[in-house]
């Protein structure tokens, strides 16, 4: 793996920024995630910045001064960053820790600059930062795939080349939107009340989420030049929260024979921190394990790197808030907790698939996990596949007809099977490991609105 563990990830160290050594802070010095702010105050150009506690750090301020790299990066997104070789990126990141410790005055004792440098996170705006010309998103949870095969085809809940290839579909790049966007209900067809009959027409009627990891792609790969498995983690740039939004109703009738088309393109919700590659390496961890009944990948696929290493602890956490608890100052409630450890396919693995029949990534791509669930029906990702009775799971597997669902209940006694307009979905994610500082993604909220009136 090129991430290794170095100094930058010692938990022992401290940093004089507020907010950053606060134990349950996302964003201790070991972090150091990528993001652009919005606002007019900035200009044209937006400042490429890095967050550190309660605040963000201008790190084109910090060039212009001669204390960083010179034109080390700049707005409005961190794309060309990702295609800077790993020595580079690294040494970037072990100058940021140099700047931001506790014991290092170079930067604290430098008013004007820091005062200039450091920008207070709240009521600030951010952007996506990074430029997604393509959206790839994943179906990388055997769990996930499992639960929703058996809502529909019971006797076969996995399709045959499931287990063999990582299966995806191309979405939209262009309706990625950042964190607290608001979220339009989409309108389109749904399937007719009996076979033959017309479809229906309107607003959706079963909107639902999917708690899912982000991929951002660093190092692009030329047309016809695949990426090896050996080479894959060479050309990652870090991830993000992914709330990949899904009309089930459209779903439904549009996916056969070629897969989602309207029931995914409307939106794409993402956290606004890119958290770097180099970060997450004390946490990575072996690839799923498969049973022994089970195909091994085939040999592009597979590598005793990936084995060992293929895999991020990162836990994944979904909460709820009506508009009507939003008005009785109730907090959201906890829906779910997943572990991104438990995909089936690594992101080598959906990488190097994607590249293998030639197909050229870019900076800013983006690839989504798929939905994360567990085994467990609190460890379930989506409203689709919590508030389903079914268990294939259990010991002997409870299986009942996809539509069969004990709702919701929230503190308001409102009920919820599928999400209602004012709903607000809120995802986190973290990294926790004894011996190393805890790190997150930040948060990934989206309230939805009425449908738009035709």
């Amino acid at each position: 793996m090129p991430y290794a563990i170095d100094e930058t990830h010692d938990p022992k160290l401290k940093s004089w920024v507020e907010g950053a050594n606060d134990p349950q802070s996302d964003f201790p010095i070991q972090n150091l995630p990528l993001c652009i702010p919005s606002g007019d105050e900035f200009g044209a150009v937006l400042p490429a910045c890095t967050r550190i506690g309660d605040f963000l750090l201008d790190l084109e301020v910090l060039s212009d001064a001669g204390i960083l790299f010179e034109h080390c990066c700049c707005g409005p997104n961190w794309n060309d960053f990702g295609s800077w070789e790993l020595e580079h990126r690294l040494a970037l990141r072990k100058r940021l820790v140099e700047l931001l410790k506790a014991d290092q005055p170079e930067l604290r004792d430098h008013v004007a600059l820091r005062q200039r440098a450091l920008i207070p996170i709240s009521g600030l705006e951010l952007e996506v930062p990074f430029y997604s010309q393509d959206y790839t998103d994943f179906y990388a949870s055997l769990y996930h795939a499992t639960n929703v095969g058996s809502m529909f085809r019971p006797d076969n809940p996995l399709l045959p080349n499931y287990k063999h290839i990582p299966i995806g579909y191309h979405g939209r790049a262009s309706s990625i939107v950042a964190s607290g966007t608001r979220i339009r209900r989409p309108v389109g067809q749904q399937a007719p009340a009996e076979d033959g009959g017309t479809p229906g027409f309107g607003p959706c009627k079963l909107l639902d989420y999917e708690m899912e990891m982000g991929l951002v792609v660093g190092r692009g790969n030329e047309l016809g030049e695949p990426i090896s498995i050996e080479n894959a983690e060479d050309h990652m740039l870090g991830m993000c929260i992914l709330n990949d939004w899904s009309a089930r109703d459209l779903q439904k009738w549009e996916y056969v024979p070629l897969g989602p088309f309207l029931a995914k393109n409307f939106a794409s919700t993402v956290s606004p921190y890119i958290v770097t590659m180099e970060a997450l390496a004390p946490f990575r961890c072996q690839a799923m394990e498969r049973d022994a009944s089970d195909p091994q990948p085939l040999p592009y696929m597979d590598s005793d790197a990936n084995r060992k290493a293929g895999g991020i602890d990162i836990k994944v956490e979904v909460h709820l808030a009506s508009a009507k608890m939003r008005e009785q100052g109730i907090e959201p409630v906890h829906l779910s907790t997943g572990n991104f450890k438990d995909m089936y396919w690594t992101l080598a693995q959906m990488l190097t698939h994607h590249t293998v029949n030639g197909c050229n990534l870019q900076p800013g791509d983006l690839l989504g996990s798929g939905t994360i669930s567990g085994t467990a029906r609190d460890a379930r990702g989506s409203m689709l596949e919590l508030t389903w009775d079914g268990d294939p799971f259990a010991a002997p597997p409870v299986v009942v007809p996809g539509t069969q669902r004990t709702p919701i209940v929230l503190p308001t006694g409102e009920e919820r099977k599928f999400l209602a307009d004012g709903d607000e979905v809120i995802m986190k994610a973290y990294c926790e490991r004894e011996g190393y500082r805890r790190i997150g993604f930040g948060e990934c909220r989206g309230i939805i609105e009425p449908a738009q009136e035709l």
